[in-house]
C-alpha cells in the first residue's frame, strides 16, 4: 500500500491508520528498493519523518524490519506473514502436489496464483526450465491483463468492473504481440471465460506461451488459477489445447474440492 493506494481509501470509522501505515512502509521495500533511508520510506508512502521513524523503530523492535546505520531492511520475520496465507489456503497445498506431477510429466513449468487488483500474484510453482527472463517464484507479481492466469480470473469480473479496471491501469506493450487496444483486450478476457481457458502467445515476454484454467469451488467461485507455461518454439497453441488442457482441467477439479 504506497502513497495512492492509502489515499484511495474511503472513510471508516473502524479504519487503523496506524496499522496502514506500517503495513505501507513494509510494502515500501522490494527488489528495486532493498534498502530505504528513514527520507526514503517516508517519501515512499507518504509520510512525516516523525511518523516514518515512529513506524520504522516499531517495525524494528517486533523483528519485521532491521536497521543497519542509516538503512532499514526487511527482516526474515515478515515470511511470517506470507507463510500464514499460505497456510491457511488448503487448496494451495494440493495444486503445488498436483501441478509437480504435471510438470514432470510435461517436462513444462506449472504454476498457481491469486488475483490482486490489477496482477497475479504466485502461490506455487514448480519449474522445470527456464523460459523467462527474470525468475518466478511464490511471491511474484505479474500483470494481471498479459497473463493467461491473470486474464482466466479477470473474466470472473462483472462488465462494469472488468471496464473499470482497463481504464484506471497502464497498459503498455512488453512486446509487439502484447495486446494494449482496451476493446480488444475486453473481448479477448471475455472470450477466455466462455470457452473455459486463456491461452496468451508472447504476449509478456518473447517466446513465452501459457495455458491458464480457472479454480473454482463448487459453488463457482473463483479463487485462483493454475497454468503451464512453454517457450514457443517447443509447443504449439494446438499442442496445448490438446495435451495440457485436459490435465490441467482435471487438476482444477480436484483442488476444487479440496478447496470446499
Amino acid at each position: 500500500m504506497e502513497k495512492h493506494q492509502m489515499e484511495s481509501v474511503g472513510p471508516d470509522k473502524e479504519f487503523m491508520a496506524t496499522l496502514a501505515k506500517g503495513l505501507a512502509v513494509i510494502q515500501a521495500f522490494g527488489a528495486e528498493r532493498p534498502k530505504l533511508t528513514l527520507s526514503d520510506a517516508a517519501a515512499a508512502v507518504g509520510l512525516s519523518r516523525a511518523a516514518a521513524r515512529r513506524v520504522l523503530r516499531t517495525l524494528t523492535i517486533l523483528g519485521y524490519v532491521e536497521q543497519d546505520g542509516r538503512h532499514f531492511a526487511l527482516g526474515p520475520r515478515v515470511l511470517d506473514l506470507g507463510f500464514s496465507y499460505l497456510a491457511s489456503q488448503s487448496w494451495i497445498e494440493h495444486a503445488q502436489r498436483h501441478l509437480k506431477a504435471l510438470s514432470e510429466q510435461l517436462h513444462e513449468s506449472c504454476s498457481a496464483s491469486v488475483l490482486e487488483g490489477d496482477e497475479v500474484i504466485y502461490v506455487a510453482r514448480v519449474q522445470m526450465q527456464r523460459i523467462m527472463s527474470s525468475t518466478i517464484a511464490v511471491g511474484t507479481r505479474l500483470p494481471a491483463f498479459h497473463t493467461s492466469m491473470g486474464r482466466i480470473q479477470l473474466g470472473y469480473l462483472p462488465d462494469g468492473e472488468l471496464w473499470r479496471r482497463l481504464r484506471a491501469a497502464r497498459i503498455e506493450p512488453s512486446t509487439p504481440s502484447t495486446i494494449t487496444d482496451l476493446t480488444a483486450l475486453f473481448e479477448r478476457i471475455k472470450q477466455d471465460h466462455e470457452r473455459g481457458f486463456s491461452i496468451v502467445d508472447e504476449e509478456l515476454e518473447r517466446g513465452l506461451r501459457s495455458i491458464s484454467v480457472a479454480l473454482t469451488t463448487r459453488t463457482g467461485a473463483v479463487i485462483g488459477a493454475i497454468n503451464a507455461s512453454t517457450h514457443s518454439s517447443r509447443t504449439t497453441r494446438n499442442e496445448m489445447r490438446e495435451r495440457f488442457l485436459p490435465r490441467l482441467q482435471e487438476i482444477a477439479q480436484r483442488v476444487a474440492i479440496a478447496a470446499d
